[in-house]
């Protein structure tokens, strides 16, 4: 039987999200939900090399999951995930872009382009 993450702060999450997605008609915050909420081992990770590969300069990179260190980034673009690896978040801020929680997300809106990946 399936329970669902036991992490109280990804539950939380989950309900913050999908309160925004059906007060605000939002179904990105539904589908990041969704995401969020399989087991961790189909949980996605995302290297930066990934993320530089797909994303355009300027667009919202939405991870519903971690993100890894391995590559580099080449494009200023802000990345929005549940987790970031320390490495990560050091080459997101030597490369001039930015990082932000699911969350912080959730509480500015989305206001530039946003691109799933993983």
């Amino acid at each position: 039987m399936r329970t669902g993450p036991t992490n109280v702060n990804l539950q939380n999450l989950i309900g913050e999200l999908r309160k925004k997605a059906y007060a605000d008609n939002i179904p990105l915050f539904e589908r990041i939900a969704e995401d969020l909420e399989k087991p961790t081992r189909q949980r996605r990770e995302v290297n930066l090399s990934k993320i530089s590969r797909h994303a355009k300069k300027g667009e919202l990179v939405v991870v519903p999951g971690k993100v890894l260190a391995s590559g580099e980034l080449s494009e200023t673009v802000t990345i929005a995930a549940w987790k970031f690896s320390r490495e990560a978040l050091d080459k997101i801020t030597k490369a001039k872009a930015k990082a932000i929680t699911i969350s912080e997300l959730v509480k500015n809106g989305v206001k530039e382009p946003v691109r799933i990946i993983g």
